[in-house]
């Protein structure tokens, strides 16, 4: 099977349904950032020296490809065949969450994203989320959307947020507080 099918050429693409839209369509630019997303996650493995970390981030990706997927067969739309992000990916995140922010010193600052290499890759797969989260949300002012997506990115970004806090403590660098 070829890569390539020259079916995009002209700018469109489809959904998982067969409709055809716009390369641009908001849904699409929803679920190529969610791509983006798991592909900074992808890099965040690469670097990471911590098997847990490894461990939490691989489900992570597991979770945006569904996502994807989610996202690319409209809710009215709705195929028996397709998978949807489910409320238990989002309390799964939120006990993750829960079990990092007990290894760590409560946080009374700011802090400028940055530390190890591991830290400022999981800061920056952040605040991806948080532009797939914007777009998704954008997305349901418009269009019926599965709610537990927006849900999770916002957990997810959390987690990516506790993660590069954990990451520096792991390896005792400090964090940067923001000064006024």
């Amino acid at each position: 099977m070829k890569i390539y099918t020259k079916t995009g050429d002209k700018g469109e693409t489809s959904f998982s349904g067969g409709k055809r839209v716009s390369k641009c369509h908001l849904r699409i630019e929803a679920y190529g950032t969610v791509d983006e997303l798991n592909s900074v996650v992808g890099i965040c493995r690469s670097i990471n020296t911590v098997k847990d970390i490894d461990t939490i981030l691989e489900g992570v990706q597991n979770d945006l490809f569904t996502l994807g997927a989610d996202l690319a067969d409209p809710q009215n739309n709705i195929s028996t065949k397709t998978v949807r992000i489910l409320p238990d990916a989002v309390t799964i995140l939120e006990a993750q969450i829960d079990k990092v922010q007990n290894e760590l010193k409560p946080l009374r600052n700011f802090i400028i994203p940055g530390g190890t290499r591991e830290a400022a890759t999981l800061h920056y797969a952040r605040t991806v989320c948080r532009r797939a989260e914007r777009t998704l949300v954008r997305l349901s002012h418009d269009e019926p959307v599965n709610e537990n997506g927006i849900i999770y990115l916002n957990r997810l970004s959390d987690l990516l947020f506790v993660l590069a806090r954990w990451s520096n403590a792991l390896t005792q660098t400090s964090e940067v507080k923001w000064h006024k």
